[in-house]
């Protein structure tokens, strides 16, 4: 934004208040604003402003009011219209609202009563357009999100695969839990709780994910729902949906069973997945597999047209052997406590401290080969060494299966897909705890909890594309670049001034600091006044 003056033929130049902006390559310019009729010394001042000097009080120039938080919002959002989102969601009130509440729970996570407080700070209107809202419109938008979710996907994923030329052939697979906090949801279940909160309700999210770890569809299951009773569901979306073709599905550990695979095989699908212990030890004794194979490198082997690629992880196995061996130490410990206190007490129990010591062996599953018993007004334990040997067997030991021929992939290539689970697990980290804050659930609705985890899987897409950016300019965190956190931090800092001059009221953008402008320019963001000026 700038002063301009043009000449006027016999009169005297006009005074312009205008702003450049970048259509089709080109650099154009327009007026927001008439100054002719101001005092000259007010021009001055305001021409001070927008460098953003200080102004001299000589000048008389009027002293600007804050206005609305304007640098995060307009960021996210511009990074929102790159990915598209705006065509996506459409030009509806819904659609608008939609796109609100995808860029709130990148910026504030809260409730949506929470983000309405939170857009009274912020430059809503400026940035999106939009006029008042308040939270029974936002939980309306979340059951909006959840009927619009399946067009909203398929338009993604073809601008994803227009974006990446082709159609992905590999296809990244898990399953998360979060807990709720309430009991009234139809989707509530007492399940496998992975965040560890006992006597939680929860539900299961499955998150299909591209090669590279690009989000493509998530998916709300009820709470006590098993991991293989996702994959069916996933087959079909990928199979009629999303109309792929030669996908290889990768999934987690024990996930893709029987069932799955039959699933798979008749899209013509192929997969890549890992086997459990028990599994792993089956093969072993059907001597397909022996324990000597596993290695620091990988190793296979083929049988009945399946693939067993075998690894021994070094750092797993330490730590399994250093866990082991300090559960024994424990126990150790608390055996020469619990007989001290037998031999000094009458009043202590033998066989109520014993039943307590055979609890603790069995929580933490060293009771394949520890052997607790009583002798005489004592406690005494044994290592069987052949249960124990059998127990560390598989220490630091996965096997992964895959039907996929080895001309398609190599041992190393198809171990290193499974491999790649772990940007989904990234992907989960981020939703859950770390950025979007998913859980704790408090929606009571089913179709307003599943909009709520839509619309973090759609935020997660804005991070990821800004996380990407900051790093490919500033670097990681460890060299010193910026986290999504401190670089909202940074563009917060950044609110509209406004002044009022002659009736007149103009919003100023402020210059920015040598911080933000490195942010701004990494994330290739020309940061843009509202240009809004209201006689």
């Amino acid at each position: 934004m700038y002063i301009e003056l043009v000449p006027n033929r016999n009169s005297p130049p006009a005074v312009l208040l205008r702003e450049s902006f970048r259509e089709d390559g080109k650099v154009k310019k327009r007026t927001l604003a008439n100054l002719s009729k101001l005092p000259s010394h007010v021009v001055d001042g305001i021409k001070l402003a927008l460098t953003g000097s200080a102004v001299p009080a000589s000048n008389q120039a009027p002293a600007p009011e804050c206005g609305p938080i304007y640098g995060s919002l307009f960021v996210l959002n511009k990074i929102a219209d790159a990915l598209q989102f705006g065509k996506v969601f459409g030009p509806s009130r819904e659609g608008q609202l939609t796109k609100l509440l995808v860029l709130a729970r990148i910026a504030h996570q809260g409730s949506r009563l929470s983000t309405v407080r939170w857009a009274k700070d912020h430059a809503v209107q400026e940035v999106l357009g939009m006029g008042t809202f308040d939270e029974d419109d936002l939980y309306e938008t979340l059951d909006w999100a959840a009927k619009n979710q399946d067009r909203i996907e398929n338009r993604l994923f073809k601008l994803y695969v227009k974006k990446s030329g082709q159609p992905p052939t590999l296809i990244l697979y898990d399953v998360t839990s979060s807990y709720f906090e309430g009991e009234c949801n139809e989707l509530a279940a007492y399940g496998y709780n992975r965040d560890g909160k006992k006597g939680k309700k929860q539900i299961v999210i499955g998150l299909l994910a591209a090669q590279d770890g690009e989000p493509l569809s998530v998916q709300v299951f009820k709470g006590n729902t098993s991991d293989p009773q996702t994959v069916s569901d996933q087959i079909e979306k990928l199979a009629k949906r999303f109309g792929v073709k030669e996908i290889i599905f990768v999934g987690d550990r024990g996930m893709v069973k029987a069932k799955a695979k039959d699933l798979l095989n008749v899209d013509g699908f192929k997969y890549i997945t890992a086997i459990t212990d028990p599994q792993i030890r089956s093969l072993i004794k059907g001597k397909v597999i022996q324990p000597t194979l596993f290695d620091k490198t990988v190793v296979e082997v083929e049988s009945m047209g399946k693939r067993y690629i075998m690894r021994r992880d070094e750092l797993t196995f330490r730590k399994e052997q250093h866990r082991r061996r300090d559960k024994i130490e424990r126990l150790e410990t608390k055996v020469q406590e619990v007989n001290l206190k037998l031999e000094t007490s009458n009043r202590v129990s033998l066989e109520s401290n014993l039943n307590q010591l055979q609890s603790w062996v069995k929580k933490y599953k060293i009771a394949k080969f520890v052997r607790l018993e009583a002798k005489d007004n004592s406690i005494a334990y044994t290592i069987d060494q052949d249960s124990k040997a059998e127990d560390e067997l598989l220490d630091g030991c996965y096997v992964i299966e895959t039907n996929v021929n080895s001309l398609t992939l190599d041992t190393q290539q198809a171990h290193d897909h499974y491999k790649d689970l772990q940007k989904v697990e990234r992907d989960f980290r981020t939703m859950k705890t770390s950025l979007l804050e998913v859980r704790p659930i408090f929606l009571r609705n089913k179709g307003r909890t599943m909009g709520h985890v839509f619309i973090s899987m759609l935020a997660l897409k804005i991070t990821r594309q800004m996380e990407h950016l900051l790093h490919a300019s500033l670097g990681t965190t460890e060299k010193g670049g910026e986290t999504i956190e401190s670089t909202l931090s940074a563009l917060s800092r950044i609110c509209l001034l406004k002044y009022t001059v002659a009736n007149q009221e103009l919003t100023v953008l402020p210059k920015t600091d040598e911080r933000q402008t490195k942010i701004l320019e990494a994330l290739k963001i020309d940061l843009a006044p509202p240009g809004q000026c209201t006689q």
